[in-house]
């Protein structure tokens, strides 16, 4: 199988897409992730054509290719509770612009935390959802949101299959929704990692696995059903290297892999991504102690 994997990596005002490119390059990444601003604030750059253009340049000389490359909405956008309307409409416009500058960029993949209740039933947060995204969908085009699997931290809402199939099912335009697995927050929610095809299993009947566009690829610091999401870096966690290879390289699967693992401090007071390492510990089936 064609390997597709990377890590999340920065977008900086310095040079945009461009930046981005150079550093999964130095991971050896054949794909990446991306924000395009701050994953806390509404602060946004304009976007660069010139450094995009560069960027391409970049990916095509060196085979990424960008309907692999993945974008995250920021942590902020809400969908789910709509006790304030002005707040959950600003919150709706915000996702909206998100997808524009996706399509600005040539990326076709955003990434979404579905929402957390506070305030509301699980089923009313649903509906929000789903009625922010339609409303999203009909001031876009082209851009596919994937919806994260969570962990159920406090009262989040994507935390299983059924959940996801209830938004999905109400999406007008079920050829732009997919969903990104975490395996890492699969765990935290109570799911047997080392059962994955029994999970995939039932995602495909309620589902369809077509529908997983994307996989974040990350071990857990905590254990099976704590509900806390917590990641680990690959191996280092309770899931495993050997079970989280068999995430990666299960035959029903050819999508993005993007590793969103902690920096690593080693005795010193500079911390270093470790993601060019846990590439090539995944590219070669072994694990690498660094």
């Amino acid at each position: 199988m064609n390997l597709i994997i990377g890590s999340h990596v920065s977008f900086n005002n310095k040079e945009q897409l461009l930046g981005s490119v150079k550093e999964a390059l130095s991971y050896n990444a054949n794909t990446f992730m991306i924000y395009t601003g701050s994953t806390q604030s509404t602060s946004r750059s304009t976007i660069n054509d010139e450094f995009t253009y560069e960027a391409y340049k970049l990916m095509l000389k060196n085979n990424i290719d960008s309907n692999n490359v993945i974008v995250h909405a920021p942590y902020i956008i809400n969908l789910a509770n709509r006790k304030d309307e002005d707040k959950y409409k600003f919150y709706c416009d915000f996702l909206a612009n998100e997808l524009d500058r996706c399509k600005s960029l040539g990326l076709n993949k955003i990434v979404l935390h579905p929402g957390s209740a506070t305030t509301c039933s699980r089923e009313e947060a649903i509906k929000n959802i789903i009625d922010g995204i339609n409303y999203v969908y009909n001031k876009t085009t082209n851009i596919m949101i994937l919806l994260e699997f969570m962990a159920g931290k406090g009262t989040e809402v994507g935390t299983s299959i059924d959940e996801l199939k209830c938004i999905i099912d109400g999406i007008d335009d079920v050829n732009r929704i997919g969903v990104c697995l975490d395996t890492c927050h699969m765990n935290d929610s109570g799911i047997d990692i080392s059962k994955f095809d029994d999970f995939l299993n039932e995602f495909d009947i309620k589902i369809g696995i077509s529908k997983i566009k994307c996989i974040h690829l990350n071990d857990s610091l905590n254990n099976i059903g704590s509900h806390k999401d917590r990641h680990a870096n690959i191996g280092y966690g309770t899931i495993g290297f050997d079970n989280l290879l068999r995430v990666v390289y299960n035959d029903r699967l050819n999508v993005p892999f993007i590793i969103e693992t902690p920096y690593i401090n080693r005795n010193t007071n500079e911390s270093f991504a470790p993601y060019k390492y846990e590439i090539e510990s995944i590219r070669n089936k072994e694990f690498i102690d660094f």
